[in-house]
């Protein structure tokens, strides 16, 4: 084998080495760098629903989207959930009892709904039924849960205002404890960047 043939050789062993890697990349990026406290909160995209008959407040016109530098230097609690989900049914009242206390000193909660397309009218029911008058977005691609490793609905993030993962939580949650207040008041209590 002469030596341009052994050069071709390697070069066509290291485009397959990169297309490898390429490809585990993509369809193992989640095993290969998992979410996780102390990462930085990923993108994602939500819209804004049509406004509420009980909306107090105000108003934002329906399909406005949304993500992270919306809310770039605020502590936020981001909560991804659905409609069909039972326990997101429990935990949206703590929710709003957390928004009551802690949206003066400056929390803000976002829910973005990974309902299916069309459910919007759905998602605002759910919203007066529950009284809610923290931000509810709505990602009907439900891309959201790929973007954030979510293993199911509801699964809750709590975000710093340098846009760290400083909580996860899997599943449905009391948020109105004195534990999870006092926590996100000692974020609420740092320094804007």
């Amino acid at each position: 084998m002469t030596t341009k043939q052994q050069w071709a050789v390697m070069g066509v062993a290291v485009a397959v080495l990169g297309l490898a890697l390429w490809f585990a990349t993509v369809r193992l990026g989640n095993e290969l760098f998992p979410l996780k406290i102390g990462s930085r909160a990923p993108e994602y995209t939500a819209v804004t629903l049509p406004p509420r008959a009980s909306s107090t407040g105000a108003t934002v016109a329906a399909g406005i989207t949304k993500g992270p530098e919306d809310y770039a230097g605020e502590v936020v609690l981001l909560n991804i959930w659905a409609t069909w989900c039972g326990p997101c049914r429990v935990e949206m009242p703590s929710i709003q009892r957390l928004q009551d206390s802690l949206a003066s000193k400056g929390l803000r909660i976002v829910a973005v709904s990974v309902d299916d397309p069309g459910m919007e009218q759905a998602i605002n029911n759910f919203a007066d039924e529950y009284k809610l008058s923290f931000e509810i977005l709505h990602d009907a691609s439900a891309r959201i849960r790929q973007q954030y490793q979510t293993t199911g609905v509801p699964e809750t993030f709590i975000v710093d205002r340098t846009g760290v993962i400083r909580r996860r939580i899997i599943g449905a949650e009391n948020w109105a404890t004195e534990a999870n207040i006092a926590f996100l008041e000692r974020l609420l209590a740092e320094p804007k960047p």
